[in-house]
């Protein structure tokens, strides 16, 4: 069953791993849709703050995005444009690393954990291994993060269940996302607010 468009707005209480907030605003752009979001938050001790705006097509695919961050070091901001085939442009420049990506997940957001499971449109049972253009928080260094999702048994009210697994980071949870396709609980890190 295919999600359904998403709501104009969305919010994120990030707790146990950082304390902070998220909130995006959604607008349809082209035959895409533009997501403009902040995220406060202090981890660690230290407190953060990132802005970000990703366009993404009809299909979920990430086609661009602009981050800025301010912390105690400073301020900084990153450029991110792909052809939608998997090859990147960071701030202008080719990143190789990243070729096969479709998606950008930011490490301060919880919204970014949609977009695969958007455009995977994975049955129950079906898994896709799912290589993303990861931007830390604080400094926005680009990496290559490998992931991997697998559609869960036991839709209820049009919630699904995906089995989420990083391997660099160790980590492994089960997520639940709502008929808009957004995240109501990322074990460890948020909860779905609003």
């Amino acid at each position: 069953m295919p999600f359904a468009d998403p709501p104009r707005c969305a919010a994120w209480r990030h707790r146990d791993a950082r304390d902070g907030f998220e909130v995006v605003f959604v607008a349809p752009e082209g035959d895409g849709w533009r997501l403009a979001g902040d995220t406060a938050a202090v981890e660690a001790g230290e407190a953060w703050a990132v802005r970000y705006d990703i366009g993404v097509d009809a299909g979920w695919t990430t086609r661009s995005a602009r981050v800025s961050t301010r912390g105690a070091a400073g301020q900084r901001e990153l450029s991110l444009e792909t052809d939608g085939a998997g090859r990147w442009r960071v701030d202008g420049a080719p990143a190789g690393h990243l070729d096969g990506c479709l998606d950008v997940d930011l490490e301060s957001s919880t919204l970014t954990n949609a977009f695969p499971v958007h455009r995977l449109g994975l049955e129950i049972g079906g898994q896709a291994e799912v290589p993303a253009a990861y931007v830390r928080a604080v400094d926005l260094t680009v990496e290559r993060l490998e992931q991997r999702y697998v559609r869960l048994e036991g839709d209820v009210a049009g919630r699904q269940r995906y089995h989420y697994a990083s391997p660099a980071f160790g980590f492994e949870c089960e997520l639940v996302y709502d008929a808009f396709g957004l995240i109501l609980e990322y074990p460890g890190i948020a909860v779905r607010a609003a």
